[in-house]
């Protein structure tokens, strides 16, 4: 079968890809099920759903890398990861793609914040110099044992530098090695339509909501020349809306009835765990007679 990597690449060869954050296993498997192409490990998902913390780099790198593996085992799609800044300097990069490589990611995307880094969509964000992010995909590309794991660039700078600024340095990180593009917090159709064209690269979208940019579908990213959409967080606000709606209900009626038809059933939650197949492989194992 081919690598993580090179079955990523494949997939945005083929077509432009939504890629959904998920935010457990079990997101992953639905994300398969219902036949996307790639799933995304989301930082801020990561900070916030897993440890209840912002999205200001406050987990390390084996915290990041442990969850990648679990997701990665849950499903056979590629699996995109959120590295922050490289988790350090350029020689630290170099262990950092080693080990989201090895916890069975398909590639990840460094930004060029620095930290404290912040969301890509909020205020107070600083960037290093270029020269110092380009040294960081450098050591990226270099640090990677399969040549086909993805190694994206994500540049800040629209918000902080300005449009031609985020140009420019996109261009040099594709010069550095970068295999994609991600412009963080373009703000209008117009701008997502000239960066395409002023960047020769393929080239990832991010529609995650209440940001700065205005949320496009994939059809019209398409056609402006995108390859890749994410959608970091969809799921998990709709899921944690949904459960502040449970227990507020909960509270109030003192019962759970009337959330019944809400609920995944017993029997969807096993099936989409494969239980049946667990069972029985569990049974055959007592009762084979290897003679």
């Amino acid at each position: 079968m081919p690598s993580p990597g090179a079955r990523l690449r494949e997939a945005w060869v083929a077509r432009p890809i939504m890629i959904p954050g998920v935010f457990n296993s079990l997101t992953a498997k639905l994300a398969e099920r219902l036949g996307f192409a790639a799933i995304y490990l989301s930082g801020g998902a990561l900070s916030a759903g897993w440890a209840g913390l912002p999205d200001i780099g406050l987990l390390t790198l084996t915290e990041f890398a442990e969850q990648a593996a679990v997701l990665a085992r849950a499903t056979t799609l590629p699996l995109l990861c959120d590295a922050d800044t490289g988790f350090g300097e350029p020689i630290n990069v170099e262990r950092t793609v080693r080990l989201f490589e090895e916890s069975g990611a398909a590639g990840l995307h460094l930004e060029d914040q620095i930290l404290p880094k912040r969301c890509g969509h909020l205020s107070g964000k600083m960037l290093v110099d270029p020269e110092t992010m380009v040294s960081k995909v450098r050591a990226a590309v270099a640090a990677r044992r399969d040549r086909d794991f993805v190694i994206v660039a994500r540049t800040d700078a629209r918000s902080v530098e300005g449009f031609d600024t985020a140009v420019a340095r996109a261009r040099a990180y594709v010069s550095a090695g970068a295999d994609m593009v991600f412009p963080e917090a373009l703000e209008s159709a117009d701008e997502f339509a000239r960066f395409a064209r002023l960047v020769d690269a393929p080239l990832l979208a991010n529609m995650t909501e209440f940001g700065r940019s205005p949320l496009l579908s994939l059809d019209e990213l398409a056609a402006l020349g995108y390859r890749a959409v994410l959608y970091p967080l969809t799921a998990f606000r709709a899921a944690m809306r949904a459960a502040e709606q449970t227990l507020i209900a909960l509270r109030d009626q003192g019962t759970q009835r009337d959330l019944i038809d809400r609920m995944q059933t017993r029997a969807e939650l096993y099936d989409l765990l494969g239980y049946t197949d667990w069972e029985t492989r569990d049974r055959d194992y007592f009762t084979h007679d290897p003679a």
